[in-house]
């Protein structure tokens, strides 16, 4: 069933004051040692419960927590991506250059068994000491973790590897916001398609592909947008939001400029058959190819010189919000963020002065 015992060396061990340890092999076979016990008795309850465990666990169970805990994390890491049903095909491309290019050269023949905290954090090391980005690394630790974690869940892995880690920190450099003057100039200067797709990401704060999606039957109310899916960019399909599954949503707020240039762009250029907006002559769907041509053109003629860039149209909407006393929580939710923590990183220095407002406010109820 396992042993218990001292460390310590003193004479009559049965009467010190050191704690007890205890030596056994858990479920996957793996052999575990434990300390901090105050008397024997206790030393025994706790291997007494780890047999229970052992014996309520079914075989089969317990062969595939061991087979799982003996693969390596290059193989486990494959089998995982392909359980990842609900990624976008932009989503498994991302993940897989995440480990590829970061994780698997340090990591791909460890067995999953052996992760720690100390393996993980000496993983964090590497990567600052091979002067990798805090963007970069951020996303690479967030990766892993997202695989042992599972691991662990399914039994592979007995300890919390991430227990103690401290993780990179990414702050995001500081964000270039168009004027209104320079969103003006952008659609005068651009295509009807390229113009919807300005009021989308200007408007509503969609994202590129999102707003390749511009579909009547989203508008819900003459105010609320739904945004469903993305036309995924390279491939020119249809795929799931963001973080979202197929059949998972989220509404925005639609000013009315916006919902006058979507029903303006059906008047002029009509639907195809499933009610979307923008195709091109060679596809029913744009690309990003599509949109980084023409904003390049649009940018030329209107004489914008300043690196903007179309994620910087995201960038107005959420400035747009927020000097309006609008909830960050409540962007965050329109933007489709899933961490609101990056949201309050990146948005922050855009909120109105809190403190100030918040005691004059205060005051008056006083």
């Amino acid at each position: 069933m396992g042993s218990f015992f001292k460390s310590c060396a003193c004479v009559r061990q049965n009467r010190c004051s050191h704690p007890y340890s205890i030596r056994y092999r858990d479920a996957s076979g793996r052999q575990r040692e434990e300390t901090g016990h105050a008397t024997q008795q206790a030393a025994l309850d706790k291997l007494t419960k780890v047999y229970k465990e052992k014996r309520s666990t079914p075989r089969a169970q317990a062969d595939l927590k061991r087979e799982i805990g003996k693969q390596r994390f290059g193989e486990y890491s494959s089998t995982w991506l392909t359980r990842q049903r609900h990624y976008a095909p932009g989503s498994v491309r991302t993940v897989r250059q995440v480990l590829n290019s970061q994780i698997l050269p340090v990591l791909e023949s460890r067995r999953m068994n052996t992760f720690t905290a100390t393996v993980v954090d000496d993983f964090i090391m590497s990567m600052e000491e091979g002067s990798v980005g805090l963007a970069a690394q951020q996303n690479a630790f967030d990766t892993l973790k997202k695989i042992l974690l599972d691991a662990r869940r399914r039994g592979g892995i007995t300890e919390d590897p991430f227990e103690g880690v401290i993780p990179p920190e990414y702050t995001p450099r500081k964000i270039d916001i168009p004027s209104l003057d320079e969103i003006h100039e952008l659609k005068s200067a651009s295509s009807d398609g390229l113009r919807l797709v300005i009021d989308l990401m200007s408007g509503c704060g969609l994202r590129n592909g999102e707003a390749f999606a511009a579909n009547l039957e989203r508008m819900v109310a003459d105010d609320v947008y739904r945004i469903t899916e993305q036309i995924e960019g390279k491939m020119r399909r249809r795929a799931p939001l963001k973080h979202r599954k197929f059949g998972e949503f989220r509404e925005t707020p639609m000013p009315w400029a916006v919902r006058e240039s979507l029903l303006r762009y059906e008047k002029e250029h009509g639907t195809d058959a499933n009610g979307y907006l923008l195709r091109t002559q060679r596809s029913p769907y744009w690309a990003h190819t599509t949109l980084e041509y023409q904003w390049g053109v649009a940018k030329k003629r209107a004489g914008v010189t300043r690196r903007l860039t179309t994620y910087s149209l995201r960038h107005f909407f959420a400035s747009n919000c927020l000097t309006r006393g609008i909830p960050i929580t409540d962007v965050a939710e329109w933007m489709g963020h899933r961490n609101i923590n990056m949201t309050f990183k990146i948005y922050r220095h855009l909120m109105p002065a809190s403190i100030g407002r918040a005691a004059k406010l205060l005051n008056e109820g006083l």
